[in-house]
């Protein structure tokens, strides 16, 4: 007789499904304007960007999209203050963007960049995280989103003592961080610094909302958390009524190709090297998507799946969910019904003859 108990009713609205910055399916939507600065590229050109973003995005029924930290170019370059007034100038555009994401139910965020460390021990470093947190923030703010938009950033570095690294993460907070970044910062573990267990430290200190990430729970969980327990107590740092999101990728398996000098001719050779499990997949491996969901039923958050083909991970990943996993499905609001829609949309971007070109901005 099986002891499975009857799951618990889904949650009201779909669970969102989301993918970061590039549009791996319509290249010709640049995630944010590229020029260089000799250019003058504006924050008004990537939100033009935007909005075609989030027609496509509409079109395939995606309901999460991650932004680019480079959306306004040049705006925290301390040696070019001609940049630096491009948020505030752009109130009406950035208004317009979120009134569009807010009317299609598109949950949009920021993760600011590896050069956003909060608990380094060199003031100038933190002095200029600040800044980039706060130009996210005031961006999210005028484009008057909801608490769920949010900014997500990492612990930083360890400097040879985490303990020390995570209480000066803890004074940051306390001491210098506006108002309007404290209310947008989510904090995310990695894969090999700190840890859910560091994270949990600092929530209980500051109160800032956290991230859980699959990947990086498997590659850096010294402390031999259950998965289950883990990702409970991550989600309960939001408040109620906000939905979390979490992070899911699965890890390279592939051998990779690197270039390297021969000995003696120092000459390039292509060679073959293992992956690292820290690297991220082309795809989501649907199989341990799947078993990640079975393990958090009941669990309600967004999901945004960081593999390196962006919105073609998420667009194979739905039809396989459907084959492999009704019950996965059925809380993503992927029902029967939708299956033939679904697989032609993967043939349209995924089949031999439709293959899209992968080379270009990342």
């Amino acid at each position: 007789m099986s002891t499975r108990q009857t799951p618990p009713a889904p949650a009201a609205t779909p669970l969102r499904l989301g993918f970061p910055v590039k549009l791996m399916g319509a290249p010709d939507i640049r995630s944010n304007d590229t020029r260089r600065w000799q250019q003058s590229p504006h924050l008004k050109v990537s939100l033009e960007y935007m909005d075609r973003a989030l027609d496509y995005l509409d079109r395939h029924d995606i309901r999460m999209y991650r932004l680019s930290s480079d959306l306004a170019p040049y705006a925290t370059h301390p040696d070019m203050p001609q940049f630096h007034s491009m948020v505030r100038d752009s109130g009406a555009e950035l208004r317009a963007l979120g009134t569009k994401a807010k009317a299609l139910d598109i949950r949009l965020s920021f993760h600011p960049s590896q050069f956003v460390v909060l608990n380094s021990p060199d003031p100038a470093l933190v002095e200029k995280s600040i800044w980039d947190l706060s130009s996210q923030a005031e961006m999210l703010d005028r484009m008057e989103l909801g608490p769920e938009a949010v900014m997500v950033i990492h612990v930083g570095g360890t400097y040879g003592d985490r303990e020390a690294a995570n209480a000066r993460w803890v004074e940051i907070w306390d001491n210098k961080l506006p108002e309007h970044v404290r209310r947008r910062l989510v904090l995310e573990h990695d894969d090999l610094r700190f840890s859910v267990s560091d994270i949990l430290w600092i929530h209980e200190r500051t109160g800032v909302r956290l991230i859980f990430d699959h990947q990086h729970f498997w590659c850096l969980n010294p402390d031999g958390h259950d998965m289950r327990d883990a990702l409970g107590k991550v989600l309960r740092t939001w408040p109620e009524g906000q939905r979390p999101k979490v992070h899911f990728s699965s890890p390279r398996t592939e051998m990779r190709e690197i270039k390297r000098k021969e000995k003696g001719t120092r000459k390039l050779k292509t060679v073959l090297v293992p992956p690292v499990n820290t690297g991220h997949a082309d795809f989501c491996n649907p199989f341990e998507f799947i078993t990640f969901m079975r393990i958090a039923e009941g669990l309600d958050f967004d999901v945004m799946l960081e593999a390196k083909v962006k919105d073609l991970a998420l667009i194979r990943l739905r039809p396989d969910l459907l084959r492999y996993a009704p019950d996965v499905a059925q809380r993503f609001g992927l029902e029967a019904s939708k299956a033939p829609a679904l697989e032609a949309e993967e043939q349209e971007f995924l089949a031999e003859e439709g293959a899209v070109a992968v080379q270009g901005e990342s």
